[in-house]
């Protein structure tokens, strides 16, 4: 670290630049002298700084005003003001003005190493925050949403657009469409993007569960909460929060949610304060809540609160033309996991992939082309692929696995879908139409059990 700290010294008495110079050099840090305000704002302008000593009385400019011009230029670098004739209410005004600490001469040499130390360990520190910010933002810029298809030009069109605002989202889609990545992708674009990202996913907490989640608690608000608990809207605060799957919320806490969007408040479980909060909403489901609406199941009020930017992501099947480009950004991404050199998908694998309906949308096909990439030498060939399950099973079931031997087009051709809803039906009647013991037997979870029951008009 100290080979690639740069500090600045401005003083214009020639004994203390040589006693910063020496002490500076005694630590390993590379460093510039100025002998005014001026030469010292000349050096700022024409080079990079991570820590400026500062004399307060100096020709041309004084070392509060460095202190304000330095902080246009480079408001990173950190800033320790050092003066012959220190007052309370001028230290006061340095640190308001953003100075890091303040030094009375003379100083004692031990302190001012402790300060220099204490501000290269933060200069450190946001260094790995800032490397950490923009590896996010270009891990969720619009780059790397794969697609060129029109629906997903579409999308980009639209994410643009409303990134930087803060205008409640709500994002429809099949399972495995990317509703998630959207999501983050929206935060990262936006002036939030420093502020956290925080993600509730509403049907993976139990009911009773989710709404401590969301708000937290108070010391003592039931057996076992021995201290107070931030929920994730608190932790979100300034960011953005995701509710995924808010389909699945009950009613009450439909609620609860209803008051934080309208009056940006809540209370903590126990709590009788409510506690104030910015954050930027966006949800997802991958229902239709229109229809939930018309049962009783989701509140009208706030499918409309939520639905000021609606943007729905397309199935696979119907974006086509993406699943070569996706493929190809699977086998480079796996390829690099597995320390392989697959160089792509031969001619024959990629018309079964086309021609694959995919219900388990990108999620599928990224676990697919996992294994395949596993399994392959070379390159991907229709052997390889039809020696993979997820092509069989349809992204979230298990129903195919007792016929994994056969090969895949020939299962294709008996038709998949009349199969699958067959078998459905039969674990249905068998359990007398219980869901929970019908998920067991098919072996999927019962979330998965009510997409397929509602994808075969099973409902009912």
């Amino acid at each position: 670290m100290n080979s690639v700290i740069k500090i600045l010294i401005a003083d214009d008495e020639e004994s203390m630049r040589f006693f910063l110079s020496e002490m500076i050099k005694k630590e390993g840090y590379l460093f510039e002298t100025a002998v005014d305000g001026g030469d010292a704002l000349s050096k700022i302008k024409g080079s990079s700084f991570d820590i400026a000593i500062l004399d307060l009385k100096m020709p041309k400019l004084s070392g509060m005003e460095l202190l304000s011009e330095l902080k246009k230029v480079s408001p990173e670098t950190v800033v320790i003001i050092i003066t012959a004739h220190g007052t309370r209410n001028i230290a006061i005004e340095a640190i308001e003005k953003g100075a890091y600490d303040y030094f009375t001469k003379p100083f004692d040499v031990n302190e001012m190493r402790i300060v220099i130390k204490r501000a290269v360990e933060k200069i450190g520190l946001q260094k790995e925050i800032k490397c950490l910010k923009e590896s996010l933002t270009e891990r969720f810029g619009l780059g790397n949403i794969i697609g060129d298809s029109p629906p997903m030009q579409k999308v980009y069109d639209l994410v643009k657009k409303i990134a930087d605002t803060d205008i409640t989202v709500l994002i429809t889609g099949e399972s495995g469409t990317g509703k998630e990545l959207i999501a983050q992708t929206i935060h990262y674009m936006s002036n939030r993007k420093d502020k956290p990202f925080v993600k509730v996913n509403c049907a993976a907490i139990p009911e009773t569960l989710l709404e401590e989640e969301l708000f937290g608690h108070e010391k003592g608000a039931f057996t076992g909460a021995h201290q107070q608990k931030p929920g994730k809207f608190e932790l979100a605060n300034n960011g953005t929060v995701f509710l995924d799957e808010i389909g699945d919320m009950t009613l009450s806490t439909q609620t609860k949610i209803l008051r934080v969007i309208q009056e940006r408040e809540f209370e903590r479980i126990g709590g009788i304060k409510p506690i104030k909060v910015d954050v930027r909403l966006i949800a997802a489901t991958n229902m239709d809540l229109m229809k939930s609406i018309s049962e009783g199941r989701f509140r009208e009020e706030l499918y409309y609160r939520l639905n000021v930017m609606p943007i729905h992501l397309p199935p696979l099947r119907e974006r086509q033309g993406d699943i070569p480009l996706l493929a190809e950004h699977f086998i480079k991404k796996y390829n690099k996991c597995f320390n392989k050199n697959i160089k792509g998908i031969m001619p024959e694998a990629n018309d079964i992939l086309l021609k694959y309906d995919w219900p388990g949308n990108i999620r599928e096909l990224e676990n697919l082309i996992q294994r395949c990439v596993v399994l392959a030498k070379d390159e991907i060939g229709a052997e390889i692929i039809s020696l993979c399950p997820p092509l069989l099973k349809g992204g979230e079931g298990g129903l195919f696995e007792e016929a994994e031997e056969l090969p895949m087009l020939k299962r294709a051709e008996k038709g998949r879908e009349e199969l699958e809803k067959e078998m459905i039906l039969e674990a249905l009647n068998k359990e007398k139409w219980k869901r929970e013991e019908t998920a067991k037997r098919l072996k999927i979870s019962r979330k998965s059990l009510h997409n397929k029951m509602k994808k075969y008009g099973l409902l009912g």
